[in-house]
């Protein structure tokens, strides 16, 4: 289930029920079931990648990150398939009691919506590296989490509380997708290798390793200006801009990528920048409510 991964999952359900709470929206209820369903979402698209990244023969003795179920034995490829199928069900009972405890039977056209953006979830969850076309493979995986784990993460998060959209969220939710996939990213800058034996076309691939590294600076460095510029423009006590804590982690993490020239010494940064995320998450989130 990859447990290290599902902080940085809860990120945008975290920076949108500050946002819902300030503005006397918020509710315990759709919290609770917002953080299931989330966690849900990525111990599936977990499962779902070590499966795929298992049975294609992409995790294998060159990668240099943390071992995997399939890749060492430990699970089958039919067990974990059979875990996934299970999670499936979970996700989607999941979502629908998220749903209908958001909306009820009042809000028609937002149940359809999101009703679908589940579906949209489970399916984006699933098919990142499992299938033959699966789009992990041909280097779109960081569009996807941008947006969802910015925009639908935050901004649909924040509809489920106010059942209509906030200017507010935009910049914020922007913001934790740029960081997001650069979390991805660093990832796949780490595999740059051995994606490129086993045909794993990432967009580090594409790019290759030193422009994956100027569009990791870009990543960051945007995510930075654009939480900088919302510290601005909804500034109304200097506790506000109480998340600019988190830069001092980005600047070092922005530093040690740019000087790195051995692609296994960028693991100990995947869970530095993860964290520091959800550092940035949690400080914007309470940081507007004062």
């Amino acid at each position: 289930m990859r447990l290290r991964t599902l902080p940085l999952s809860i990120s945008g359900i975290i920076l949108a029920s500050c946002f819902a709470d300030y503005n006397g929206y918020f509710k315990w209820d759709i919290f609770i079931l917002a953080i299931l369903t989330t966690l849900s979402l990525q111990i599936l698209s977990n499962l779902a990648n070590d499966y795929g990244d298992g049975v294609k023969g992409t995790d294998n003795d060159d990668r240099i990150g943390p071992e995997r179920a399939i890749q060492s034995g430990k699970i089958s490829p039919e067990s974990m398939f059979q875990a996934i199928k299970i999670n499936v069900l979970i996700s989607i009972g999941l979502a629908f009691f998220l749903i209908f405890c958001a909306f009820g039977v009042h809000h028609f056209f937002l149940t359809l919506t999101f009703f679908l953006l589940g579906i949209a979830c489970v399916v984006a969850a699933i098919r990142y590296t499992m299938g033959q076309n699966a789009y992990g493979y041909r280097g779109l995986g960081d569009v996807f989490v941008f947006i969802f784990f910015g925009l639908i993460s935050v901004v649909g998060c924040y509809v489920l509380y106010a059942k209509t959209i906030d200017h507010v969220v935009f910049l914020p939710a922007c913001t934790i997708g740029l960081l997001s996939a650069g979390v991805l990213n660093l990832n796949n800058m780490r595999d740059i290798d051995s994606d490129k034996k086993s045909n794993k076309i990432t967009l580090a691939v594409r790019l290759g390793s030193k422009n994956a590294k100027l569009y990791h600076m870009t990543l960051i460095g945007l995510a930075i200006l654009l939480s900088g510029l919302f510290g601005i423009l909804y500034y109304t006590s200097i506790y506000n801009l109480i998340f600019a804590i988190a830069y001092l982690p980005l600047i070092k993490h922005l530093i040690t990528v740019r000087t790195n020239t051995e692609p296994k010494q960028l693991d100990p940064e995947l869970k530095k920048l993860a964290l520091t995320t959800v550092l940035l998450a949690v400080l914007m989130g309470i940081g507007y409510l004062y």
